[in-house]
């Protein structure tokens, strides 16, 4: 099976020279009497590293990588391994810090999370599109003259500083974008 530029989308694992990639941005370009020239960047899933490649022609044929994704529920970590566990089946596998990435800051134990599996092998997770964290340092909001609501910088129980409204204060629980990293509600 192949994919053509029609059926192309961001977050779809694509296999490269046998290993597998996610796209992140793609364009097409088309000038008079040429061939359309199509840039795709793409996010490798076993490194993390970013690369772009430009194909041309009309006919131009991309493979779906054979990844699997199952949903895992995150442990523990013993400072270099975050162990994580199958919600079906039970078992625990480990994933490495570089392969989890900027996911760190948005995972407490319990949560639910999907990993993404290539030849029955854990090379990444992809997060919720949010989580719920709590507020564990958050300075005393005062109002001042401020035209629109104000904001102040607080740090979340896994060590993440964002920036919520003035009213929040530690103990609390807030919603936060995992993709933007920005406070959306009180939870």
């Amino acid at each position: 099976m192949t994919i053509g530029y029609g059926d192309l989308r961001k977050g779809l694992p694509i296999e490269i020279d046998g290993n597998p990639y996610v796209v992140v941005e793609y364009e097409r370009s088309k000038m008079q009497k040429r061939a359309p020239v199509m840039r795709i960047r793409f996010r490798s899933l076993k490194t993390g590293r970013v690369m772009s490649r430009t194909f041309q022609g009309y006919d131009v044929k991309l493979t779906p990588a054979s990844v699997e994704r199952r949903n895992a529920q995150y442990i523990y970590n013993d400072g270099t391994l975050y162990y994580f566990m199958d919600v079906e089946n039970f078992e625990q596998f480990p994933l490495s810090k570089d392969k989890i990435g900027e996911s760190i800051p948005y995972l407490v134990e319990e949560t639910v999370v999907e990993a993404v599996f290539h030849e029955t092998e854990p090379i990444a997770i992809d997060l919720p599109m949010t989580v719920q964290l709590t507020v564990v340092e958050s300075p005393p909001g005062f109002k001042g003259d401020t035209a629109q609501g104000g904001t102040k910088q607080v740090t979340l129980e896994t060590g993440l500083s964002i920036q919520v409204p003035l009213f929040i204060e530690s103990g609390e629980t807030v919603k936060v974008n995992t993709r933007t990293g920005q406070y959306l509600e009180r939870s």
